[in-house]
């Protein structure tokens, strides 16, 4: 029995390393393993021995983290715990980028609000340099009681935002219509609290309360798959879509909880719509 009990564990061990052989798949516990506080001082830290990280905004300054990794494709995942109270004028941005005036992003923003009023999550899609696709969204929870997972899905066919594995937007490759795709720049993952009170909370209307500062957004249990270059025919999320299952989600998340979309503004397009609107 105990020559058998050893035999299987030494399988299960030549298991792990095959399957680390063909995904890379990074669920590290220390997230000084996986980024660097890069703006603000001591306004961004790491604690309890890697398990949480936090950022910090007050009336000098905001701060920042990146991740130390480059992904070209990947499935991302972070949970965060929004800055709590009245955190009108604040933004919390969560996003993969590359460098360069024709860069590639997708970003998740959060733009606070005050005591009691919804956040707005905000979207946006970057190619070659060019954005201008925000869609825009009141999340069903209150995202400052808890951390929710944040997602990003992003391969060779779509890039899909998630939130809490519920899909809430789909920006598919369009390339045979003429629309840009991000497939060849490599992004790292980017996270930063800032004042941006000229425009985030009602158009600029309301003002970041500084009597309120430090505003605080904490970040946990970081995941991304990534394939091995050597091995992408191997990666499932490399050809993953969206089944008929959780394209239906996306459909009742769009219908009742998105506030602005892009494709739907006449008065932003007059002269007619970018081509991805009346292909999707």
């Amino acid at each position: 029995m105990s020559s058998l009990f050893s035999f299987n564990i030494r399988l299960i061990l030549v298991l792990v390393f095959i399957s680390c052989m063909v995904v890379e798949y990074c669920a590290s516990n220390d997230l000084n393993q996986d980024f660097d506080i890069t703006w603000g001082n001591e306004r961004g830290k790491i604690l309890n021995n890697g398990e949480i990280l936090t950022l910090t905004l007050d009336n000098i300054s905001g701060s920042g983290f990146e991740s130390k990794k480059e992904y070209l494709f990947g499935k991302i995942d972070m949970q965060i715990k929004l800055v709590q109270g009245n955190s009108a004028g604040t933004v919390t941005a969560y996003y993969l980028s590359s460098e360069g005036s024709n860069h590639d992003e997708i970003d998740f923003e959060f733009l606070g609000n005050l005591s009691g009023e919804p956040y707005t999550l905000h979207t946006n899609v970057y190619t070659q340099g060019k954005g201008e696709r925000e869609q825009q969204f009141h999340l069903w929870f209150d995202p400052t009681n808890n951390f929710h997972t944040y997602s990003i899905l992003w391969n060779p066919q779509t890039i899909v935002f998630s939130v809490d594995n519920v899909p809430i937007r789909e920006f598919k490759d369009m390339e045979n219509i003429g629309v840009a795709f991000p497939k060849s720049q490599s992004m790292k993952l980017y996270s930063s609290l800032w004042n941006a009170d000229e425009w985030a909370t009602m158009g600029g209307l309301i003002k970041t309360d500084w009597a309120q500062a430090p505003f605080t957004a904490s970040y946990r249990n970081f995941n991304a798959n990534i394939c091995n270059n050597n091995n992408n025919n191997s990666c499932k999320f490399l050809v993953e879509n969206l089944d008929p299952v959780n394209e239906e989600k996306l459909r009742r998340v769009q219908k009742k909880y998105m506030i602005y979309n892009y494709c739907t503004d006449n008065k932003r397009f007059p002269q007619g719509f970018p081509p991805e609107c009346s292909a999707t």
